[in-house]
């Protein structure tokens, strides 16, 4: 994936790769979302030898069959004319679920229409709760299987690298800016051949010329947001809803008994908070405190097969991948981010192989050994 990483670099203008990259101030938890799974090794029982392995689960009444999700990013089609359809094709490809920014650059319905398999939608709750109401209207009708709110964006990260670029929605480049554009002749010839690129869910925001639409969209953001709206928010919609970024499991556990009905333990990918604990470290404890009473979701620093296997062994049902899916997107549309499917799905498979599990599901804490983290339950040296 570190090569898949680097031939984005590549292919990107910097205000572009770094808006992706990117996390916030001194981007302490973006790198200790990577590098907490170096503390967790994997104990294999290699006699326990298996022919067959799966790598499927049942998620709210539908088998998927891979445990790696794409989760909610915005703004892919900076880096592919029309990303997140091409991403929503290769996920019902690899049959796992594809879910929807409230940021994307193609409308929530065009999303929808490109591929019938299943896909979730990424909501806020804003200051203008009519807009929050719009967006859960709009999901169910175009038949979106569920509804991922997003709690950790009560206010915009510091991003500082999106302050150095100057990167603003759309994107108004400086002479150093279009310069290095012009060093990506690929990607310019891609964009001018696609030049609208917005967040096509916020139509009205674009019809009334707002200058910048992330200025208005950080402008939306409520950070008084409660378990009150959650409420709210619940008896609006029917189906299954999950939040995303919890990372202490008293907030875990008030979820389920507020009526949520799974958990994805997320930092925002290191782009909000900070300094905040990595979400792989944040999981034992939440997935203890929950037990099995709905699922939990893991985001935040997958980069391998291996990584995968150590969230299920450590109890997440599920992982969220974002950035790699964007990288494999930049580099070749929507084959690329086939490859990244795919190369997850042989990691993943061979590491069954090798421990002598004939699954994910085979997968518990005593496949892995923790030296940092003893609240794991796992075993330790």
């Amino acid at each position: 994936m570190a090569a898949l990483r680097h031939q984005a670099q590549q292919v990107l203008p910097r205000v572009v790769f770094d808006f992706v990259e990117g996390g916030a101030e001194d981007e302490i938890t973006l790198r200790r979302n990577e590098a907490a799974f170096a503390e967790i090794a994997l104990l294999p029982r290699a006699l326990s030898g298996t022919t067959t392995r799966d790598q499927s689960v049942d998620l709210y009444g539908e088998r998927i069959a891979s445990r790696v999700i794409i989760g909610p990013t915005g703004m892919a089609g900076l880096l592919w004319p029309e990303g997140e359809l091409a991403a929503a094709r290769a996920a019902a490809k690899a049959g796992t679920v594809y879910v929807v920014s409230h940021g994307s650059t193609c409308s929530l319905e065009a999303v929808q229409t490109a591929t019938p398999a299943t896909k979730w939608m990424q909501v806020f709750i804003y200051r203008d709760r009519a807009l929050t109401k719009s967006f859960v209207e709009r999901a169910h009708e175009a038949g979106y299987r569920a509804l991922v709110l997003t709690i950790d964006n009560q206010v915009l990260g510091g991003r500082e690298r999106d302050i150095r670029n100057g990167f603003t929605v759309p994107l108004r480049p400086t002479m150093a800016g279009g310069l290095d554009m012009l060093m990506h002749l690929p990607w310019l010839l891609r964009r001018l051949r696609h030049p609208k690129v917005t967040f096509a869910n916020y139509v009205t925001a674009e019809r009334q010329g707002i200058q910048s639409l992330g200025a208005y969209m950080a402008s939306l953001l409520d950070p008084t947001v409660s378990w009150r709206d959650f409420r709210w928010l619940r008896q609006l919609w029917h189906g299954p809803l999950l939040i995303k970024g919890i990372l202490h499991p008293a907030e875990a556990v008030e979820a389920v008994s507020r009526g949520a009905d799974g958990v994805i333990v997320s930092n925002h990918g290191g782009r909000q908070l900070d300094g905040a604990l990595s979400s792989i470290e944040a999981l034992p404890a939440i997935a203890d405190a929950i037990g099995n009473r709905v699922p939990v979701l893991l985001d935040g620093g997958i980069r391998r097969g291996a990584d995968v296997v150590k969230a299920v062994a450590l109890g997440a049902t599920a992982c969220l991948i974002g950035r790699p899916h964007l990288w494999g997107l930049a580099v070749a549309g929507e084959p690329g981010v086939d490859w990244v499917l795919e190369l997850y799905r042989r990691e993943v498979d061979r590491v069954l192989a090798l421990g002598g599990w004939d699954g994910l599901s085979a997968v518990d804490r005593g496949a892995v050994h923790t030296w940092d983290m003893a609240e794991a339950g796992g075993h330790h040296g």
